[in-house]
């Protein structure tokens, strides 16, 4: 299906056996990520937005944004993965469990002591390396981090402020991924990447673990509300893996949320997959030229999209436009709905529900996705104005870059 820029692919809901296991992103799992971020200092729990007059205005029950702005003060939700990635990977290093070693016995001099001094390397267009900047600066450790041509030079001054040796280079996401990667390789750094590839599952595995904790506050903010459908953005598919597969294990995939993933039209590798849905990956080369920076990744996260194809509904490629949509609606709120200051790759859900709910051309969509006045609506802002002079440019003025 093709309206307006946007193509869906729909996959028929599976239940059964035989599926890709979601146990280790489901509640019990997830818990311990929970715990883990809960005991650094920083630790707040991040805002569910109410947006009771949009989803009003839209004609559905309800519509809930979480917030993810307010992370740990650093605007955007990768450091969950980050932190919970290398937290792992000490604790491997140690012989523990990540259990054991909660904030203050990670910084603690005994720790300090057997460990040593760590460079952990990664590739970001600028949150992901700032999450992995902020632990490595809390553990006493070093971070390198690779950006890719195009990158802001506020989030890479953000990462810089960190004390990271942060640097854009002239490569696009993936070739700076591989870069890190042979960093890593020549220098014994540790690559700490949500990318994964065969012979590289393990810390990519763990990033997604981390990511969870979005989840476990979503449920208990919710209380025993349960959404009719949640909304998620793909970059590599790893956040919106881990937490699809949160509410697969959560509900059961008979009784789960109808689950939506959206993405850039310019870098839809999962919509692509899903499209050819051949066992294989299929990749998006080149520059990618979308505003949703934070999502343009070519090469899909296996892991990723071993849960999606068997857990979610929907793929969705969708122009730039209804992002800025989406950043525009969430910074303009109706009366009585709270303020998200979202960025180009948060508002992306939003977005995507604003134009489907109000667009009567794109009614059939609105059917195949079974959205209707009973439809109780999650979304994930996964980040706030990291760019501030482009939030600008598209919420205040209207625009956005053609490139």
């Amino acid at each position: 299906m093709k309206i307006d820029g946007i193509q869906a692919v729909h996959f028929p809901r599976k239940i059964g056996t035989g599926l890709y296991s979601v146990d280790r992103f489901g509640p019990k799992a997830a818990e311990k990520a929970f715990n883990f971020h809960r005991s650094f200092p920083e630790y707040k729990e991040t805002p569910l937005a109410n947006l009771a007059a949009l989803a009003k205005e839209l004609g559905i029950a309800e519509i809930y944004v979480k917030d993810e702005s307010y992370r740990f003060g650093l605007n955007a939700f990768k450091v969950l993965g980050g932190s919970y990635a290398i937290g792992n990977y000490i604790a491997k290093k140690l012989g523990a469990g990540i259990e054991e070693l909660p904030y203050d016995r990670l910084t603690s001099a005994e720790i300090k002591e057997k460990i040593g001094q760590l460079t952990f390397v990664t590739a970001t267009d600028g949150n992901h390396g700032r999450g992995i900047a902020w632990t490595a600066n809390r553990l006493g450790q070093k971070a390198v981090v690779y950006m890719p041509k195009g990158s802001a030079m506020e989030r890479l001054r953000n990462i810089q402020a960190l004390g990271a040796d942060a640097s854009i280079t002239e490569l696009n996401y993936d070739a700076a991924v591989r870069l890190a990667k042979e960093k890593a390789e020549k220098l014994g750094w540790v690559l700490v990447q949500d990318t994964s590839w065969d012979g590289y599952e393990e810390i990519p595995g763990w990033i997604m673990e981390g990511y969870t904790t979005m989840a476990v506050e979503t449920t208990r903010q919710l209380k025993n509300e349960k959404p009719t459908h949640i909304f998620l953005q793909a970059g590599v598919g790893a956040m919106s893996g881990a937490i699809c597969g949160y509410f697969a294990s959560l509900y059961g995939n008979e009784e789960r949320p109808i689950i939506t993933i959206v993405e850039p039209d310019q870098a839809n590798c999962i919509y692509r997959t899903a499209k050819a849905n051949d066992g294989t990956l299929h990749f998006v080369t080149g520059d990618m030229n979308s505003i949703m920076a934070g999502l343009c990744c070519g090469e899909p996260c296996s892991i990723g999209w071993n849960v999606l194809k068997d857990h979610a509904d929907h793929f969705i490629s969708m122009p730039d436009s209804v992002a800025a949509k989406g950043m525009r609606i969430l910074g303009n709120p109706l009366n009585g709905d709270p303020r998200v200051v979202s960025g180009e790759s948060g508002a992306a859900t939003l977005g995507f529900v604003a134009e489907v709910l109000s667009n009567p051309d794109l009614v059939d969509l609105k059917n195949e996705l079974k959205l209707n006045q009973d439809s109780r609506i999650l979304c994930f802002s996964t980040e706030g104005d990291t760019d501030k002079e482009n939030y600008r440019r598209i919420v205040w003025d209207g625009l956005y870059p053609s490139f």
